[in-house]
C-alpha cells in the first residue's frame, strides 16, 4: 500500500512539471510576439506573409504576399516537421529564400509552432 502512495505521489509530481497543452501555446504567442510578429501578422502580409492556418498549408501559397522563386519552388508543405527545420535554419530547407531569421532554441520553435496550429482559421476561411 505504501508503494502504491509513493508511486500516485511521484506521478502527481511528474505531471506538475510537464506544461500541459494551453501553458505551451500561450508561451507560444508569447514568443511569436516577442520574436516573430514584428514582421509576420497572423492576417496580413507585412515584410513577411501571413501565418495563420500556416500548419498544413503549402508554402508559397498566399496569393497576398510576393514569395521568393526558391520558396515558390520548393514544393513544400508547412507541416511541424518542416516548420521546425525552417526556423532552425531556413537557407538549409530553401536556398534562395527571404527570411534571415533563425530561431536556435528547440523549446522556442516547439512553442510557436504549438500556437500557430492550433490558431482558428480566419472568418470564411478553412
Amino acid at each position: 500500500m505504501n508503494k502504491l502512495r509513493i508511486a500516485i505521489v511521484i506521478g502527481i509530481y511528474a505531471a506538475s512539471l510537464w506544461p500541459a497543452d494551453s501553458d505551451l501555446t500561450n508561451r507560444g504567442r508569447e514568443i511569436y510576439e516577442k520574436r516573430c510578429g514584428g514582421c509576420h501578422g497572423l492576417d496580413n502580409a507585412k515584410v513577411g506573409p501571413p501565418l495563420r492556418s500556416v500548419v498544413g498549408r503549402r508554402a508559397a501559397a498566399d496569393p497576398s504576399f510576393p514569395y521568393s522563386d526558391g520558396l515558390k519552388k520548393a514544393g513544400l508543405v508547412w507541416d511541424e516537421a518542416t516548420l521546425d527545420r525552417w526556423l532552425t535554419d531556413p537557407e538549409a530547407l530553401v536556398a534562395d529564400n527571404d527570411m534571415g531569421f533563425r530561431l536556435s532554441r528547440a523549446d522556442e520553435r516547439s512553442a510557436i509552432i504549438a500556437y500557430l496550429k492550433q490558431l482558428p482559421a480566419k472568418q470564411g476561411q478553412r
